[in-house]
C-alpha cells in the first residue's frame, strides 16, 4: 500500500506491475489475512496505524478479488481501469501529430508485440496489456534467477523504452502539460 502509492505518483508501469504482484501475492497466500500478515504485513518495520492501515488494504484487495472473481487468476478492474488509460492515452498520442517521437518508438516495438501475441495465441489481448504481460513475465523469470534468451531480453529492453515513454507522457497527461490546449492554440492566432 505504501509502495504501491508511491509508484502511483512517480512511475504507473511500475505502479501496474507492482499491483499485478500483489495480485499474485495475495493468491500465493490462498487469500488469507492471516498467512499475509505473516509472510508479508510482519516483514515490514510499522507503527501499528501503520500496520492497520496495510491490513485493511491487503483486506480490501482480497475482498474485491473475491467480487470480481480473479481468485485464480486475472487483473482486478482498478488494474484494467489504469491500462485502459493508458491504451486511450496511447491512441491518442498515435493519433496526434505532435508527437512523432512516441509513434516511431511504438512502431520500433510493434514487431515485438506481434511475435509475443502469435506466440500466446490470443489476438484479443491490446499491444498495452501485451508489454506488460511481457515486462510482468520477465520480471517473474528474473525473481525465479531464470535466465532469458538474447531475442527476448532485445525484446523486453526495445518494450521498455517504449512503456517508459508512454508512463512519462501519462504522468505529463495527468499534470496537464502534455496535450496543447485549444485556449493556447486560439491566442496564437
Amino acid at each position: 500500500m505504501i509502495i504501491a502509492s508511491q509508484k502511483r505518483k512517480e512511475n504507473i508501469a511500475e505502479y501496474i506491475l507492482y499491483m499485478w504482484q500483489v495480485e499474485d501475492i495475495i493468491r500465493a497466500n490462498d487469500l488469507d489475512i492471516d498467512k499475509i500478515r505473516k509472510n508479508v504485513i510482519d516483514r515490514f518495520n510499522l507503527t501499528d496505524a501503520q500496520r492497520t492501515e496495510m491490513e485493511q488494504w491487503y483486506e480490501s484487495l482480497i475482498d474485491m478479488m473475491r467480487r470480481e472473481g480473479v481468485t485464480e487468476k486475472g487483473h482486478l478492474q482498478i488494474n484494467h481501469n489504469i491500462l485502459n488509460q493508458l491504451v486511450q492515452l496511447h491512441q491518442r498520442l498515435l493519433q496526434d501529430p505532435e508527437f512523432p517521437e512516441y509513434t516511431a518508438e511504438f512502431y520500433r516495438t510493434l514487431p515485438f508485440i506481434v511475435e509475443l501475441r502469435s506466440k500466446a495465441g490470443d489476438s484479443a489481448v491490446g499491444e498495452i496489456e501485451t508489454c506488460f504481460t511481457a515486462l510482468y513475465g520477465m520480471l517473474m523469470m528474473r525473481l525465479q534467477k531464470k535466465e532469458a534468451s538474447k531475442a527476448t531480453e532485445d525484446a523486453i529492453k526495445q518494450i521498455t523504452r517504449f512503456i517508459a515513454t508512454l508512463s512519462r507522457n501519462f504522468h505529463l497527461d495527468e499534470e496537464d502539460k502534455l496535450f496543447k490546449h485549444d485556449d493556447e492554440s486560439d491566442t496564437k492566432a
